[in-house]
């Protein structure tokens, strides 16, 4: 079986922490992308602080025993996702992302949690159309003819792109929504307008990699690291109006959660 590769040769050259990253050729991940997930690693967890500089390219790959181009990459996605600045002889330096910390637990949409930490909340609508969609009809248990306003929206804090997200309503729970204009907050408008009180939801939060159009929404050069949220939003009535999926860019976007004792 072949072992994983150590970065030995380089280790006075690297210095700590550096001479500690490791490639497997075990594993089907490829190599830039192991080495991208130990380098965030190091800077998410602050042992790669705010100014550091990474390894040249050339060294980091003669000491791992791979192409320039494998480290090429790894670096490009860091830089497209803005946590390294500059290039050169003298590697590339570890900068600060502004990252946004709304706390989990509490139901609430993206324009009153931009409000709350701040932020202006503004909407680019991409798509507005009524439809009739067996796969999302059954989502919300209704029948194959039912009718739903389907969104696709670009969210925006202090003018620049969260989250890119597509949302599907119940028109037969919430007919007026046929009306919205679909550009502010969807929750307000629906307990306001529509007179229908929201009591609770259901959400789930994974890592993905963004989409071809998630990444030409967040200036992504190439797929980077995210969060999608999927929730489901019921009424008092415990009927299910919304089910939205969200995309938030990894590198500006991190979630709390307070944990009881």
């Amino acid at each position: 079986m072949k072992k994983a590769l150590n970065a030995v040769s380089g280790y006075q050259d690297l210095g700590l922490p550096f001479a500690g990253l490791r490639l497997d050729h075990t594993v089907p991940e490829p190599f830039w992308r192991q080495l991208y997930t130990q380098i965030t690693a190091l800077i998410g967890s602050g042992v790669v602080a705010e100014g550091k500089s990474l390894p040249p390219e050339r060294d980091l790959a003669q000491a791992l025993g791979v192409s320039r181009a494998t480290v090429k990459r790894c670096y490009d996605v860091l830089r497209n996702a803005q946590i390294l600045g500059g290039k050169g002889r003298a590697g590339s330096v570890v900068q600060a992302v502004n990252r946004v910390e709304p706390t989990l637990g509490k139901l609430k949409g993206f324009t009153q949690e931009m409000r709350e930490l701040g932020m202006t909340p503004s909407t680019e609508l991409q798509e507005r159309s009524v439809v009739c969609d067996r796969m999302i009809a059954s989502v919300f248990g209704r029948p194959s003819t039912a009718e739903f306003l389907r969104l696709v929206r670009v969210r925006k804090g202090d003018g620049a792109p969260m989250t890119r997200e597509v949302a599907w309503y119940d028109l037969t729970v919430a007919p007026g929504l046929a009306q919205w204009d679909a550009l502010g907050s969807a929750y307000g408008y629906i307990k306001t307008v529509c007179g229908v009180p929201l009591d609770w939801a259901e959400q789930t939060v994974e890592a993905v990699l963004s989409s071809a159009q998630e990444s030409y929404t967040f200036g992504f050069d190439k797929p980077a690291p995210c969060l999608l949220f999927k929730r489901k939003t019921y009424t008092e009535q415990q009927q299910l109006v919304e089910y939205v999926e969200g995309t938030f860019r990894g590198d500006a976007y991190v979630y709390k959660l307070k944990l009881e004792a």
